[in-house]
């Protein structure tokens, strides 16, 4: 059974108004099946919120671990289906 890319991020180690700029470049590169688990000091609800205005029907969002002291999130990327490999919605 092969598992799917993962790529963990811990944010902790970033700047705040770093987080979101480089957990989206990261998504933004991650290729469909791929996934992004994400280390946060709190619950990244309003990331979620974000993920889904801008990519809607592209992920899946699973608590890994919640807190109180440490969130894992992983983020799989989903496929669309109908993309034609020329653009940005890998």
């Amino acid at each position: 059974m092969s598992h799917p890319l993962v790529t963990t991020l811990d944010v902790r180690t970033l700047l705040p108004r770093e987080r979101h700029a480089r957990i989206f470049a990261l998504f933004d590169d991650l290729a469909p099946g791929a996934a992004l688990e994400l280390v946060n000091d709190h619950d990244p609800q309003p990331l979620y919120h974000q993920l889904k205005a801008q990519h809607p029907g592209r992920f899946s969002w699973n608590y890994v671990e919640q807190g109180p002291q440490i969130w894992r999130v992983r983020i799989d990327k989903e496929s669309s289906g109908d993309c034609c490999g020329g653009c940005t919605c890998r």
